[in-house]
């Protein structure tokens, strides 16, 4: 799990340096219990960056008085130590043994309240509470008492947080430099609805009275008066995410767009407008929960972690953009100037998606509270982009991982590497997107089609064995776990092939392997002509014989 968590600590760095204005990414949904079809609580987590990213098991372990943990940085030096504890959870990526699961969104905020002194990073902090915690609210006492006594290095953070009961969102900011702890807010989502976080601060105003469904630093607002974040005398009431995170249209368009659609095709009947995340003036906030049309089941939460705006006005598959093919993705930098226009200062932005190409791992946790924790707890994941992953499921219980998901080097490709593999599989998909997509959905569909299906007898399987044989058990689920992984990156590996040899040198073979020339959508075709009208026009020397002259 250190491990992990330095890979975390790596590619931040990366993306800090070289993502051209943008240096922050990932996504999140809660569902609580109430809005999901089977009262799961689940949330899901695109952690995005250019990074191979490594599954890890660690397990529980024991430790004696006066014990430390060293916090080290990402290139392994020791910055600081934490006093240990004595026992800690075992963690399957970031689900505990208890179904305790805990992701984040980053929002940098203001970037004066970073504290270089701190020595907690929010990475180091989910971490530790996933080895010291057994339920939401612990996790959020372990996090907020571990800021308070060592200090917190990082900027602006939101937090998900899921237990098998209860789902919390909490938001985390530094005091600056030479500042004490942090300043944070944390509110439980209200069974039934749901809520999701993309890289902007969401907890606006919320109840200083109410304990059980909200918990606050003590200086949350008396330090944001003191900053002039907020003045008491404006009549206006006093919203987190405004004073530490103030909206911009730069951060609307890149993280409350992601929202936006996460509400929309949750809840379509609510209508959302697209108002607010492209800065119109005096549009309403997206409201930090809501109540879904219907009740979301698990291929539903996968579904929504795949999004790239279809059927919107922002859809990304449509445009000169998207190429002849109607890819989705947009290498970066995500931002550009014209030079050629007389004000150069503006600044033009590409969507940013839910689903991207820079993901290096997603997941979706399903926490239940009628199941024992080592069968109600699945870690369902997936590597590369969440559009073209496969999510298999790990049970908390395991105790080893698939060796596929835990080697290889962002370095060096590698065919033993299931990120490799999937990543391969995504970028080729590029050549000819809309021709092999529905190829890629329909393996993607037939193998977690089969989890789902197989879920039921499965944990049927695994209840007798608790009963009877716990160490049997562990050994059942961890064996279908990391089959299940291997069968899956096995699978996509002829994918791969399939894909390389059918769509080749841009012809696509049919079923008897001729190459077909299939040429380029009429639409894309008209856009050319109309940018060089000329340039590709044949002379026609008669309206006879003018088809019998064209040549290949």
């Amino acid at each position: 799990m250190l491990r992990c968590f330095r890979t975390f600590m790596t590619f931040i760095m990366i993306i800090s340096l070289t993502s051209g204005g943008y240096t922050v990414a990932c996504t999140n949904l809660l569902v609580t219990k109430g809005a999901s079809v089977d009262g799961s609580v689940m949330i899901t987590y695109t952690c995005d960056g250019r990074f191979h990213p490594e599954l890890e098991f660690t397990p529980a372990a024991d430790y004696g008085p006066g014990d430390s943990l060293a916090i080290t940085d990402w290139h392994g030096n020791v910055r600081g130590w934490v006093d240990q504890v004595d026992h800690t959870y075992a963690v399957v990526g970031m689900m505990n043994e208890h179904q305790l699961a805990i992701s984040e969104t980053t929002s940098s905020g203001r970037e004066e309240l970073r504290n270089p002194d701190g020595l907690l990073h929010y990475w180091d902090m989910m971490n530790l509470a996933l080895q010291r915690a057994r339920t939401a609210r612990e996790a959020i006492k372990v996090m907020t008492d571990l800021v308070d006594r060592y200090g917190y290095g990082s900027t602006g953070e939101t937090f998900s947080i899921a237990d098998t009961n209860e789902a919390w969102i909490m938001e985390m900011f530094g005091p600056g430099e030479g500042g004490h702890g942090a300043e944070w807010v944390t509110v439980r989502i209200p069974d039934g609805y749901i809520s999701c976080h993309a890289n902007k601060a969401r907890i606006g105003e919320f109840p200083l009275d109410d304990s059980d469904n909200c918990l606050y630093s003590e200086n949350a607002i008396s330090f944001a008066i003191e900053k002039g974040y907020y003045d008491p005398n404006s009549g206006e009431p006093f919203r987190f995410c405004e004073a530490y995170c103030p909206a911009t249209p730069s951060n609307q368009r890149y993280a409350d767009a992601r929202v936006w659609s996460i509400f929309r095709r949750s809840a379509p009947s609510l209508n959302f407008s697209s108002d607010y995340h492209r800065a119109v003036p005096n549009a309403k906030p997206y409201p930090l929960w809501i109540k879904p049309d219907k009740k979301l089941s698990l291929s539903d939460v996968f579904s929504l972690m795949r999004d790239h705006y279809e059927g919107t006005d922002y859809d990304m598959t449509k445009g000169i953009d998207a190429g002849p093919y109607g890819t989705p993705n947009r290498w970066r930098p995500m931002t550009w100037r014209d030079s050629s226009e007389v004000d150069t200062s503006i600044v033009y932005a590409w969507e940013r998606p839910i689903s991207t190409q820079q993901t290096g791992f997603s997941f979706v946790s399903q926490s239940r509270s009628w199941l024992p924790d080592p069968i109600g707890g699945v870690y369902w994941y997936g590597v590369d982009d969440t559009y073209m992953t496969c999510y298999v499921p790990f049970y908390c219980g395991i105790d080893a991982i698939p060796e596929s998901y835990a080697r290889g080097s962002i370095a060096a490709f590698s065919w033993e590497s299931a990120w490799w593999v999937f990543n391969l599989v995504a970028n080729y998909a590029n050549l000819k997107y809309s021709y092999m997509v529905p190829e890629i959905v329909a393996v993607q569909n037939e193998l977690e089609g089969t989890c789902l299906a197989l879920q039921l007898a499965v944990e049927k399987t695994a209840l007798e064995l608790y009963k009877t044989n716990p160490e049997l058990m562990t050994r059942y689920l961890t064996d279908y776990s990391v089959m299940r992984g291997e069968q899956t990156v096995a699978r996509w590996k002829q994918l791969a092939e399939h894909l390389i040899t059918k769509y080749n040198d841009g012809y696509v073979q049919d079923e008897n392997h001729r190459p077909q020339d299939k040429g380029y959508p009429q639409s894309w075709l008209r856009r050319v002509l109309r940018e060089r009208p000329n340039q590709f026009r044949l002379p026609v020397l008669d309206s006879a014989t003018a088809k019998s002259k064209l040549v290949d």
